[in-house]
């Protein structure tokens, strides 16, 4: 499925020929993010990220996304908690092309001053939005009480405070400490030639030394009693969010919390979504998202409601995740969900550009790519009595967190609260 290569100085390159493919997507993948920033840093990563698509000493920005749109190509990156990726997707034959684009943003960027001061407007203007859409906001302030005291729970924007308050030596500071080559990947998926791509890397970081790589603080999870926070809102909808820390340790939990989470809110066809909507029609759309990362996990049901249903939903879902952890799932249940899972997987390893996003994630994060076959035996490894095992250990009353926004009466926060023992 993918080649491999790791160079003296440390630089991985990760590459999965598709050679039925038209197109190639590529991405540089660095090993920071969120998690690596201190308090008084929250926010630096995505600015740097930022200000890496403001221009090199050779390219401007728009000389940057003309170079890439004048060839039909796109043109993208993101931050998260643990990684910051920079990515292309460009017809096959323009690959050499992608690939310095991407590497003369991460090697050479200008950083100028007033593009920083203008960008701070700009990623100020991101934070306020997201602020201003309480179903992202809802999610915030769930990971600040998940999360209490570590940078999980922070919000990867960071602050207009932090913002405004980075200057440039210490966002330069930040990148150089942490972009080089033992920290960083390069991985490739669809119409491209291993040997010629590792000979074009190659080159390009030839001169950059390593470093040591950096280690994040990790949280130490021991909530003894559930966790509530309530915002009024002056929107139509009570926004929910409802988390648990969901800690694998080993595959077999992992997959398990996998394919639960689909039988719990990962389709439209899952428990949540046929109760919650299909027979009581109390909301639009609800899902549930297992998240992993390197050490550990959470789960997160997320819904909006009308106001004066925020109760009935909220005890609506506690029912259901009672139901499942008290009376298990039926192999039909089970064995649908396994075929969902891998189907989805198996269609996202038909796109270059979802391949890629795949195989980066799982070097980055995991430090480990599986190959496919391995990934479907462990979905079909799981069983109805796993299932059963991580319900009991994620679904318990004293490590249930709740984030709502909306306009609710005190006596009905008073009632949601006594709720949350239910399960």
């Amino acid at each position: 499925m993918y080649k491999k290569k790791r160079s003296k100085n440390g630089l991985s390159v990760v590459v999965s020929p598709m050679p039925q493919m038209a197109s190639v997507s590529l991405g540089i993948w660095i090993g920071v993010g969120g998690r690596y920033e201190k308090s008084s840093q929250s926010g630096i990563s995505h600015v740097v990220e930022h200000m890496l698509f403001k221009g090199t000493h050779q390219r401007s920005t728009k000389d940057l996304k003309e170079s890439i749109e004048g060839i039909g190509g796109s043109f993208n990156g993101f931050t998260s908690d643990e990684v910051t990726c920079y990515m292309v997707k460009v017809p096959s034959k323009y690959m050499e092309l992608g690939m310095d684009i991407l590497s003369d943003m991460v090697l050479n960027a200008k950083f100028d001053a007033e593009d920083l001061v203008r960008e701070r407007f700009v990623i100020c203007e991101e934070i306020k939005m997201y602020r201003d859409q309480p179903a992202d906001h809802v999610l915030e302030m769930l990971g600040k009480i998940m999360w209490p005291d570590n940078a999980l729970g922070r919000p990867l924007t960071g602050t207009i405070g932090n913002v405004k308050g980075f200057k440039n030596p210490e966002i330069i500071k930040f990148k150089e400490d942490h972009y080089h080559p033992a920290n960083i990947a390069i991985v490739a998926s669809g119409k491209v030639d291993p040997v010629k791509l590792f000979r074009n890397v190659s080159k390009k970081f030839a001169g950059q030394k390593r470093k040591k790589k950096k280690e994040f603080k990790k949280p130490v999870v021991s909530q003894k009693k559930p966790a509530s926070t309530f915002v009024r809102g002056d929107t139509k909808q009570t926004h929910i969010a409802m988390g648990f820390h969901a800690v694998d340790h080993n595959i077999r939990e992992r997959f398990a919390l996998k394919i639960m989470n689909v039988i719990l809110g990962g389709n439209m066809s899952s428990r949540l979504f046929e109760e919650l909507r299909e027979k009581y029609g109390l909301c639009y759309d609800i899902s549930s998202l297992y998240k992993r990362h390197s050490d550990v996990g959470d789960l997160v049901i997320h819904s909006g409601v009308d106001n004066r249903n925020a109760q009935k939903a909220i005890i609506a879902i506690l029912d259901e995740l009672k139901k499942l952890k008290d009376l298990g799932v039926t192999r039909d249940e089970l064995n649908r969900a396994k075929e969902y899972a891998k189907g989805q997987f198996l269609l996202a390893m038909e796109g270059t550009s979802s391949r890629m996003m795949w195989l980066g994630d799982r070097l980055m994060t995991m430090k480990h790519i599986p190959e496919v076959k391995v990934v479907l035996k462990n979905i079909d490894d799981v069983t109805v009595n796993d299932i059963k095992k991580v319900c009991e250990k994620v679904f318990v009353p004293e490590v249930i967190n709740l984030a709502i926004i909306g306009d609710l009466k005190s006596g009905v926060k008073n009632k949601i609260r006594k709720e949350l023992c239910r399960i």
